[in-house]
């Protein structure tokens, strides 16, 4: 399958992978910022953005799948991967798999214990049947702190302070991308990520995490170390689930420093 995808800048490669959300405007906050320094090519997956659901299974591997074969399509082999969140999860299982190059993952999922993706389910799900109730209703109540606040709580560690938008585009597109659903599912029910053992992994890995991580909380950070022993765990400090929103700027220099 082609996905879809922007490409903005010059120089060495950088792919951006999302999570649920937008497709590759998830990454708006800091896209112009890294194509100042990089080519960036960002990709909308299957059943997000303008890139059509997949026709069979979805899960982790085969959305991971549709990413491999995109990079093989383009010729980007050993090209330096940046995800957040599922998208996150996503370049760390590219790293296992021995593909890519340098690799950095934002708040990556699949590192909860049996209790915690419990929560993860039961949390997340209500609240993108809410924005799907509200749809009509978001670009109002995102241009409100308050509204904000309410809304994003779950997501950002400072809601309040955000600009309409910075997260309309996320909002938007967990209420409309058709995949959201079946995506949540293979993150809830699907298999815990697996590791790289040390040695493996074609480049350097580095992960961030947000202190006041609420979806993906911060004690799986530990987990992910222990399971890509060569990665270098980055924290941020007054940020949630999206360091794009919540630390733009540190969030770009992490990237930046990261890969080549």
């Amino acid at each position: 399958m082609a996905l879809n995808h922007v490409r903005r800048g010059s120089g060495n490669p950088l792919l951006l992978v999302h999570g649920l959300g937008a497709g590759w405007r998830s990454w708006s906050p800091i896209l112009d910022e890294l194509a100042e320094r990089r080519e960036v090519i960002a990709v909308d997956l299957p059943g997000f953005g303008e890139t059509p659901p997949l026709t069979g299974e979805v899960s982790i591997a085969t959305l991971t799948d549709s990413v491999a074969d995109f990079i093989r399509e383009q010729g980007l082999d050993g090209v330096s991967t940046v995800g957040q969140s599922m998208g996150g999860r996503m370049v760390l299982e590219l790293a296992r798999r021995g593909l890519g190059g340098d690799t950095v993952a934002l708040d990556p999922g699949g590192f909860w214990n049996d209790r915690e993706v419990l929560v993860f389910g039961a949390t997340l799900r209500p609240s993108i049947k809410l924005v799907r109730a509200l749809r009509p209703l978001l670009p109002g109540l995102l241009s409100s702190s308050v509204g904000r606040t309410l809304l994003l709580a779950q997501l950002s560690a400072r809601p309040w302070a955000l600009l309409r938008e910075t997260v309309m585009p996320d909002v938007r597109g967990l209420a409309d991308s058709p995949a959201t659903g079946a995506a949540l599912d293979a993150l809830i029910y699907g298999p815990k990520q697996q590791g790289a053992p040390a040695g493996t992994a074609p480049g350097r890995v580095t992960i961030g995490w947000g202190r006041r991580d609420l979806v993906t909380v911060p004690k799986q950070a530990a987990r992910a170390v222990e399971l890509f022993p060569d990665a270098e765990l980055h924290w941020f400090k007054r940020c949630g689930h999206f360091p794009q929103w919540d630390a733009p700027q540190e969030a770009t220099r992490l990237i930046l420093d990261s890969t080549q």
